[in-house]
């Protein structure tokens, strides 16, 4: 599976990936899973927000134990962080198969549709339309940095737009998701540990900076005339680090846009987005609001004009007790629960159905880059694993 799916979406000069929603690549990658269902008997199904099920057993039946990830990326990505999940998923049925276990609900394998937000810049688009947490109207209103809208970009891969919205009846019939995903971080490489458990997502959220300052030559300006909004935008940059400092939570201004974006002239406006992250919500609000503070201060001392806009927030996320106690009793106990700063799918879903997550060891910690890196020996342990908690959920 990792022969086929290797090649799709790579740029050969970065040597990452670039599975952007609704484009040739995440096309392929569409292609590849409906291939992997069909070659096992499955029955495939693509539901009303254009996320992909596999199903082993009956679609329509009750308590249906779910599994899978993600295929897309973010610019540049690396190639566990998603597929992971997904491979391990139809591998793990292969385990159960050979195992020759009986089930008693209804399993299946998902993708889910835009994880990463790396096109339209809003995260976990295919489930939180599932799940009713993004209206059609705001979906509707989503752009790339072409001027596409999200319809648009579905009509042309052959999608029904208009089918798009909340699946309630779908969620009502799964009784539990859990998904399986490379550590972005290196809890489980300190530790020792192959193959973890979830306990937490951080409260996590991205706004938009816009800096309007006056366009000018960059030879004749004097610099005590310009209004440059480049200027405020990198103070703003350095503040975001040091409010993350102070509180222990992360910030990150990783997407930019510059017009006119010539080089010898000065800009009228620089848009920079803002990540960041925090253990609990007033951590996060404090970090935030000290990063808005510093770059107004900013912006009224070089007479620029700004404009902070959140486009995604999600609240902390606490799964299940529950069922993270039973994944643990499944795989024997003494397995680390551990916290992440990362959001997923199964923190969008997680308002509405009982999910978990595994995590598998990250030798580096890297992430969301072409470095990120899993050994086969620990990939082969999160199938396992992973399996384990199939035929204990979905087989007792």
């Amino acid at each position: 599976m990792w022969a086929e799916l290797a090649p799709v979406g790579r740029n050969r000069d970065s040597g990452g990936y670039r599975r952007y929603a609704w484009t040739e690549a995440d096309r392929d990658c569409r292609a590849w899973f409906r291939a992997q269902a069909e070659a096992r008997g499955l029955t495939y199904e693509t539901d009303r927000n254009g996320n992909q099920w596999a199903w082993l057993g009956d679609p329509l039946g009750e308590g249906a134990i779910v599994t899978g990830s993600h295929l897309d990326s973010v610019p540049d990505g690396g190639a566990f962080d998603g597929p992971l999940g997904v491979v391990s998923s139809f591998a793990a049925l292969d385990e159960l198969r050979h195992r020759g276990v009986e089930f008693r609900r209804p399993v299946a394998v998902t993708n889910f549709g835009d994880e990463e937000g790396a096109r339209f810049g809003l995260a976990c688009v295919g489930s939180r339309l599932t799940a009713g947490q993004l209206t059609k109207e705001a979906a509707y209103a989503l752009r790339d940095g072409d001027g596409v809208t999200l319809p648009q970009a579905m009509e042309a891969a052959g999608y029904d737009p208009e089918a798009i919205g909340p699946d309630p009846e779908r969620l009502a019939r799964i009784g539990a998701f859990v998904e399986l995903h490379v550590e972005q971080g290196r809890a489980l490489d300190l530790s020792g540990d192959p193959v973890g458990i979830a306990s937490a997502i951080w409260p996590h959220g991205r706004w938009r900076y816009d800096f309007h300052g006056e366009a000018n030559h960059a030879g004749t300006t004097r610099l005590a005339d310009r209004r440059d909004p480049m200027l405020t935008y990198a103070e703003t940059v350095l503040a975001a680090r040091r409010e993350a400092e102070l509180a222990g939570a992360v910030a990150t201004f990783g997407k930019i846009a510059v017009e006119p974006n010539g080089v010898n002239a000065i800009p009228s406006l620089v848009r920079g987005w803002l990540d960041s992250r925090a253990a609990d919500q007033e951590t996060l609000d404090t970090v935030v609001t000290g990063i808005e503070r510093a770059a107004r201060e900013y912006a009224d001392r070089h007479g620029i004009d700004l404009t902070v806009v959140r486009e995604s927030f999600t609240p902390v996320v606490e799964f299940e007790h529950a069922l993270r106690d039973e994944l643990a009793k499944i795989l024997g106990g003494g397995i680390p629960v551990l916290g992440t700063g990362a959001g997923h799918d199964a923190g969008i879903l997680s308002a509405s159905i009982p999910t978990a997550m595994l995590f598998v060891r990250n030798p580096t910690g890297v992430s969301h880059s072409p470095a990120e890196s899993a050994t086969e020996d620990d990939c082969v342990a999160g199938v396992r694993a992973l399996a384990d908690v199939l035929e204990g959920l979905a087989c007792a």
